[in-house]
């Protein structure tokens, strides 16, 4: 064992081949590691990775809506059509409202069933056939999230499910144009289909939205880390800095109750027992009068609240019968009579107005029109 342990000391040869190695071993970037150059993609899975198939046959199914019957019907020949290039049969029950995908001798994909699984999962969650068909390529996943068991009330989960749409849709546009993946909301879940990195993204934005965290901060923090993105320089670092940070400003504020309940001081001393009905009518002296005299006693009270009660009643009727208050009459002012009238002013207008024809003209229009005629004449001449 401590011969095992001994270190050997290298030869000349063993020297001159680590020389060598160390020369050849560059010093290599650790952003070049962690980075996936540009234009890479993953090489296809094809018969000849698994020239053998295989070993088990494997199925699934999921069910369907009443209302998605008639589409599917429709386009349940190109389904077909797309399995069957991977080699997994398609089967549609009507009957009892379901659809089955089952790997075939010829499958060897493994993978392949599983992605037929999800085609079927979002073509019954209303996704159209020619965005849900994108699920068997290599580079799409899918992200089938559930919103109803998130939120207690009905009325505010359909007004926070409005909110992920936004008005004519157009924050879930923004949201499908920054993460690259094709969103549907339907019912009580959103179905995301798209690269890994997008469905992340867009769970992240569901849940938020769930939990009354509007939208728009999201879509803002993505479309900040869309442009940092773009900076080789800074892959490596921390983004923290140029991210928006968001306060909650609407905090709820508790009710204060109505009935404040006010602690009162603490005496070593119990309270006084409260007195018994006994007790009373002995203070009052009631309790050595005869049953004759206690019924008669009770009957005057009742007669005299009756009477209160009649009393009131009378008078609140009686208002109707008061008149109100008449306002004081305002003296009105005679129209003063002491302007002096001009009578010979008067007499001279009548006059002028007997020498005049009716429709004739005054005095200096006839001089006018006079003058006007004579040189007409001279002209003439």
């Amino acid at each position: 064992m401590a011969a095992a342990t001994e270190e050997v000391e290298p030869g000349p040869r063993q020297t001159e081949k680590q020389k060598k190695n160390k020369k050849k071993a560059a010093p290599v970037d650790e952003s070049e590691l962690l980075t996936v150059p540009d234009g890479w993609k993953e090489p296809a899975f094809t018969r000849e990775d698994n020239p053998k198939g295989l070993l088990e046959e494997s199925s699934f199914a999921t069910l369907f809506p009443k209302y998605r019957e008639a589409y599917l019907k429709e386009c349940w020949p190109l389904v077909q059509k797309a399995l069957g290039e991977h080699y997994v049969n398609a089967a549609l029950d009507l009957i009892e409202g379901s659809m089955t995908v089952t790997t075939t001798k010829k499958t060897f994909d493994p993978y392949a069933i599983i992605r037929a699984r999800d085609l079927i999962k979002l073509l019954a969650r209303s996704v159209p056939f020619e965005q849900a068909v994108r699920i068997l390529q290599d580079d799409v996943a899918c992200d089938i999230i559930k919103i109803g068991s998130l939120v207690r009330k009905r009325e505010t989960f359909i007004k926070r499910r409005a909110r992920l749409l936004g008005p004519k849709g157009s924050t879930l546009k923004a949201l499908e144009l920054l993460t690259n993946c094709y969103i549907m909301v339907q019912g009580n879940t959103v179905s995301a289909l798209g690269p890994f990195s997008g469905l992340k993204e867009v769970r992240k934005v569901v849940l938020d939205t769930m939990k009354n965290i509007h939208p728009i901060y999201n879509i803002k923090t993505l479309m900040i880390k869309r442009e940092l993105a773009k900076d080789p320089e800074l892959r490596t670092q921390s983004w923290e800095r140029f991210l928006p940070k968001f306060k909650r400003k609407n905090l709820k504020k508790r009710k204060e109750p109505k009935k404040k309940n006010t602690k009162k001081e603490y005496t070593p001393f119990p309270p006084p027992q409260p007195e018994s009905q006994i007790d009373k009518e002995l203070a009052s002296g009631e309790y050595f009068l005869k049953e004759r005299q206690k019924k008669r006693k009770k009957m005057e009270e009742i007669k005299a609240k009756q009477a209160d009660a009649i009393k009131k009643r009378q008078e609140e009727r009686n208002k109707a019968f008061i008149p109100p208050k008449e306002k004081p009459a305002v003296k009105t002012k005679k129209a003063s009579t002491e302007k002096k009238i001009d009578i010979e002013a008067i007499k001279e207008k009548v006059k002028n107005a007997k020498k005049k024809k009716l429709g004739a003209l005054p005095e200096e229009e006839v001089k006018l029109k006079m003058a006007a005629d004579e040189k007409k004449k001279k002209k003439k001449k």
